[in-house]
């Protein structure tokens, strides 16, 4: 089901993803942050779903329908450089620091901060292209209430 995907991912050369797949690469994006401290909690998962159902219009169980698929693909994903240079291609630079806002807000929903999820972000928004100040500005956003 992923073979294409996955070898889209893997190629040397840069390829812009079809939103579909740009749409599943995020998400599981989404899931390898949410399980890099190896506590893939409840609230993460509640979280990936009110994330992908608002940024991409979708009902709750297109979500989570979603989040399942992103799931298996994160399981076989490569490794995160990779996998973070195909979104890259994907996002126009100026939704960058909306994605790395996303991960953040994912790493922050179980309301524990661990030093694998911050070091995960940090290299991500590094391969997005997204600073560490705009990345700590995105963190700020999030952990304010609106």
């Amino acid at each position: 089901m992923f073979a294409d995907l996955i070898r889209i991912l893997t190629d040397s050369t840069p390829t812009t993803l079809p939103d579909p797949d740009a749409r599943l690469a995020l998400t599981a994006l989404l899931v390898r942050v949410a399980r890099s401290d190896g506590d893939y909690a409840e609230a993460e998962i509640d979280r990936i779903d009110r994330i992908v159902a608002r940024r991409y219009g979708l009902s709750p169980f297109e979500a989570t329908s979603l989040r399942s698929q992103a799931e298996e693909l994160e399981r076989q994903a490569p490794d995160t450089v990779r996998f973070t240079r195909a979104i890259k291609e994907a996002v126009p630079y100026e939704d960058r620091s909306g994605v790395v806002e996303a991960l953040w807000a994912v790493v922050l929903a179980d309301g524990v901060r661990d030093d694998e999820e911050d070091a995960l972000i940090r290299l991500v928004a590094n391969l997005l292209g997204v600073n560490d100040r705009d990345s700590a500005l995105a963190r700020q956003r999030v952990e304010t209430p609106r």
